[in-house]
């Protein structure tokens, strides 16, 4: 049994009732499966087992101490995009040689902080970011061990705003670049070429996207080893889709034997990057219901509490995410409702025309699949508190991270002496 499951028609995220927790910790509330973060990843193990395979979870995803943490204990490495990534990475217990330093956009203080502790390799995504890096590293008498990441001009089928390896996006050097690019690095003593990257995007489903891809890094690895680049790495990225509503998951069995087959003979060791595979799924966002409101031609809108500063997904790129009760009554009739956050944007809104036991003021539903990109974008717009964040391991539950009052949202900020208010909030407590 994994993951989220109902018991006796109440919803449960491993052993533990969700009603409980929404009794201890309020909403909205993230709520994560132990179970369901390592069951993903040892499937995704056991499909490279006997190779020398690394997976460095992606952070962007979530980047919860706790949510880490479980997956470098199933032996994760990670793959950071900043400064405070790595430095969470840290925290949750990675050993600097397991993690890649990825981004297009990286500081002069996060290349020296990654070569300060050690990092398994930085991905330089431009010529100019390899000239940086070398800087830095001479600066600091150190050889900066590199990936290149190259764009292999592969559209992906996933959504335009997550597709990242067509020759337009701004994401790596271009492949027929290699040749410029292996002829700047023999002239740069404080690097050392030890790999090639390539990401593609996020969400993919069809295998034969990715075997385009990789193909064409394979053919790049064979160039830069003849050209005398002892490489040892090839990252080929994360992006594996899993299913939300009726979206095709990837077959990871499948996508194993083909990444295999097409980079048997180049000696190296893979590196991938998952993300949202992981933890998706694994997630669950817990929202109460305010009130049903009926519109113009008796449209019911289900207003709920959360909304896209909690869950900016569905207004982002229009995703749908499942919307679960967390009780089910075999005997609640069916409606065809809207369910919508209380922002003041039209776009919050998180489903349309769904068919769902009509819930009332104060029930509360799960969004599904949340576990990736949820409280990893959520923000303070409209001031409204930021969600808490729970594990449950088994039976076992942890707070992750703490609810946050509005109040507590602008304690750090100040106002000018010269605008300071005669009264203050406190004095309507």
């Amino acid at each position: 049994m994994r993951g989220f499951t109902y018991r006796d028609g109440l919803l449960h995220v491993d052993d533990v009732a969700l009603d409980r927790l929404v009794r201890d910790h309020g909403t909205p509330l993230y709520v994560y499966s132990a179970r369901e973060m390592r069951a993903r990843y040892r499937r995704l193990a056991a499909a490279f087992a006997g190779t020398d395979t690394l997976f460095c979870y992606a952070l962007k995803a979530n980047p919860t101490l706790g949510v880490v943490a479980t997956l470098a204990k199933e032996g994760a490495g990670a793959d950071v995009v900043s400064a405070g990534e790595l430095e969470r990475a840290l925290a949750a217990g990675i050993a600097p040689e397991r993690i890649v330093f990825a981004g297009v956009g990286k500081s002069h203080g996060e290349i020296d902080r990654a070569l300060a502790v050690g990092v398994l390799q930085l991905n330089v995504e431009s010529v100019e970011e390899l000239h940086m890096v070398a800087e830095r590293a001479a600066a600091r008498g150190l050889v900066a061990p590199v990936a290149l990441r190259l764009n292999p001009d592969v559209a992906a089928t996933t959504h335009d705003k997550i597709a990242t390896g067509r020759r337009h996006d701004k994401f790596g050097i271009a492949g027929e670049r290699l040749g410029e690019v292996l002829d700047v690095l023999r002239g740069l003593s404080s690097v050392r070429l030890v790999g090639l990257h390539c990401h593609i995007g996020s969400q993919i489903a069809v295998v034969e996207d990715f075997e385009r891809a990789y193909a064409r890094m394979a053919t790049f690895y064979r160039t830069a080893r003849a050209a005398g680049f002892p490489l040892e790495r090839l990252n080929l990225g994360g992006g594996l889709g899993i299913r939300y509503v009726d979206e095709r998951e990837l077959d990871i069995e499948a996508f194993a034997r083909m990444a295999l087959a097409v980079t048997r003979d180049l000696g190296a060791r893979l590196v991938f990057e998952p993300g949202r595979y992981l933890v998706a799924a694994a997630g669950a966002l817990l929202s109460r219901v305010i009130l049903v409101k009926t519109g113009s031609e008796q449209r019911r809108f289900v207003v709920v509490d959360a909304g896209m500063n909690t869950l900016i997904r569905p207004a982002m790129y229009g995703a749908v995410h499942p919307i679960q009760p967390l009780a089910v009554r075999a005997e609640a009739a069916l409606s065809t409702v809207d369910v919508v956050g209380p922002i003041c944007e039209s776009s919050d809104i998180f489903a349309r025309d769904l068919r769902l036991p009509l819930p009332a003021a104060g029930d509360v539903v799960a969004f599904m699949n949340a576990g990736a990109y949820g409280a990893a974008m959520a923000s303070d717009y409209n001031s409204r508190g930021r969600a808490a964040e729970v594990l449950a391991d088994g039976d076992r539950v942890a707070m992750l991270k703490p609810r946050l009052e509005p109040v507590q949202l602008f304690a750090d900020e100040a106002v000018p002496a010269w605008l300071r208010p005669a009264v203050r909030p406190s004095d309507f407590a």
